[in-house]
């Protein structure tokens, strides 16, 4: 099995969300998603989840 690049992994899932209602990706600091302070620019919902690394 091939080694994770450490760099690569903080780029792709470092500060990054997912909308739950529409599954678009924003870049966002957990402190503000946390407060409702981001909202998805697709739907406009403030409903967001950490992606899933596979």
């Amino acid at each position: 099995m091939a080694t994770k690049i450490p760099e690569a992994q903080n780029r792709m899932f470092k500060n990054a969300f997912v909308c739950k209602d529409c599954n678009t990706k924003v870049k966002a600091s957990p402190l503000k998603i946390i407060n409702k302070k981001v909202k998805c620019r697709k739907c406009k919902g403030f409903a967001f989840r950490p992606i899933k690394k596979k």
